[in-house]
């Protein structure tokens, strides 16, 4: 069945410094969470997804990837080998179980499900247990970037909407933007992770239209045009590029930003913060 955003995930090499980004360009930060893996995180909320801040704090806790398990911290260590950027993108699921014996079906996985649980904080200190099932996909053409849907065990405990107010005023994600070379040559990849069989395809790239917000593969020329970035693209398949923001005032947005010296730009009506400033990631400010 077709899925919705769940998050995304934008591992740097500084967790506290990207925190400190994200809240001068207008975004209420949570503090930091530890796993046992090895990585630290720090979440942003949204109306319909949140942004996982990652960083690899403690590299000698990382395992290996195993014969059928992927090891999210190895993954998030070797990106970050590379770059800063947006690593993941992890959909919603009911039922994670069911969700990793589709994508082993489809050809797109083969490993269990991750299961882990952790305690988080309400707003006003309360601690609540939180606990997630992750199912894990690939496109072995695409090294640069992994797929996976998240069950959320206490939804209650984690979706806040204290959380959710924004300096900015940003309210609900429409959608992410992956590049390509060639869109087309992941749409099947693309409608077996998202469950969307209906693609729509267009002179910029393809589009699965979710539940909550759209998946979109843009050809590098398509990207450049639509957000005035250059993406570099080498050969390596999909990269999971930008982030896109809706907001009620873009020049509220914008003056935040001059205030707090973030060098955003104006695109084809958009508000656009580049890599070089974002810490890798493109994150793009729209209107409805």
């Amino acid at each position: 069945m077709p899925h919705g955003l769940d998050h995304i995930v934008h591992a740097v090499r500084d967790l506290d410094a990207a925190a400190e980004f994200y809240s001068s360009a207008g975004f209420t930060v949570g503090a930091r969470n530890r796993h046992a893996w090895g990585t630290h995180n720090r979440i942003v909320q949204l109306k319909n997804c949140y942004i996982e801040i990652l960083e690899v704090a403690e590299p000698d806790k990382i395992v290996p990837h195993g014969a059928r398990s992927f090891s999210f911290g190895a993954f998030n260590r070797d990106f970050l080998a590379k770059r800063e950027g947006f690593s993941m993108l992890i959909l919603n699921s009911s039922n994670a179980a069911d969700d990793a014996r589709s994508f082993e079906s489809s050809g797109i996985a083969n490993s269990k499900v991750f299961d882990f649980a952790r305690e988080g904080t309400k707003p006003d200190g309360t601690p609540v247990k939180l606990a997630f099932s992750l199912a894990f996909a690939s496109d072995p053409a695409s090294p640069n970037v992994r797929f996976a849907v998240c069950q959320h065990h206490f939804p209650e405990n984690f979706w806040d909407p204290a959380f959710q107010t924004h300096a900015s005023g940003v309210g609900a994600v429409p959608g992410v933007a992956m590049v390509a070379d060639n869109p087309a040559d992941h749409h099947i990849f693309l409608k077996a992770f998202t469950g969307v069989s209906d693609l729509h395809s267009s002179s910029i790239g393809i589009k699965a239209r979710i539940e909550n917000g759209d998946v979109e593969i843009m050809e590098p020329v398509s990207f450049r045009d639509q957000f005035g970035v250059s993406p570099a693209v080498e050969g390596e398949g999909m990269t999971l590029n930008a982030l896109r923001f809706e907001v009620a005032d873009i020049a509220r947005v914008e003056a935040l930003h001059r205030q707090s010296g973030i060098a955003s730009q104006r695109h084809v009506g958009r508000l656009v913060v580049p890599p070089d400033v974002a810490c890798g990631a493109t994150l793009i400010f729209e209107t409805a």
